[in-house]
């Protein structure tokens, strides 16, 4: 198993925003994917879809300001059976986000692809929290033909 990981801080703010922005349909929206729909407790399924497909993720564990877990249940067959982890912890005044996409069975050309994207959706989070505006799908940066 492989696993996609970043760290990002975001200054001037607390774990709180950070975590709304991964806890919300609105905050999710903002910085991932503006067709972002589902239910955002523990046990509900996020629905995320883009121009080239989509994703859904099962919400494993919430820790309010500490945790955010996800497991893909429905997406591209490289996806299935994934987890998405944000760890979230304060120094100082930087909001530190610790991703982690895990459990890829295989470094394939489309993990090396998904770990581009992932770092410029962290971005956008990113921009979200400090600015207000992120740069979710549409608006997202392209590196490649999957978008």
């Amino acid at each position: 198993m492989v696993d996609i990981l970043h760290r990002v801080g975001m200054q001037s703010t607390t774990v709180d925003e950070v975590y709304a922005a991964l806890t919300t349909i609105e905050g999710l929206s903002g910085w991932w994917a503006t067709d972002t729909k589902g239910q955002t407790e523990v046990g509900g399924i996020l629905e995320f879809r883009f121009i080239p497909g989509g994703f859904d993720m099962l919400v494993r564990e919430l820790v309010p300001g500490k945790r955010v877990l996800w497991e893909v249940v429905d997406g591209p067959p490289e996806w299935i059976g994934t987890t998405v982890r944000w760890d979230l912890s304060q120094v100082g005044d930087w909001a530190i986000v610790l991703f982690a996409h895990e459990g890829w069975s295989e470094p394939v050309e489309f993990m090396y692809h998904c770990s581009t994207k992932w770092a410029t959706f962290l971005v956008s989070l990113k921009q979200l929290v400090e600015t207000g505006k992120g740069a979710p799908e549409p608006y997202d940066l392209q590196v490649s033909e999957w978008h």
